[in-house]
């Protein structure tokens, strides 16, 4: 089976709660407001990511 990790409304800050929850995701989606594009590479670190830009996103995270 696959483990989809979700999360969202990250503004800039991923809490390490969230990063330990997210822990052997085979895939990630974040659903927009991100903040930082630091924040999709680090998520990236523990599995694939797909992220949707929020209102809050701004330059490279629209890209």
């Amino acid at each position: 089976m696959t483990r989809v990790g979700i999360i969202s409304d990250t503004h800039g800050l991923l809490r390490s709660e969230a990063l330990e929850a997210l822990q052997g995701s085979d895939y990630i989606v974040h659903g927009g407001d991100i903040g930082k594009g630091e924040i999709v590479e680090t998520l990236s670190q523990i599995a694939p990511v797909t992220a949707i830009h929020g209102n809050i996103d701004k330059g490279e995270i629209r890209a």
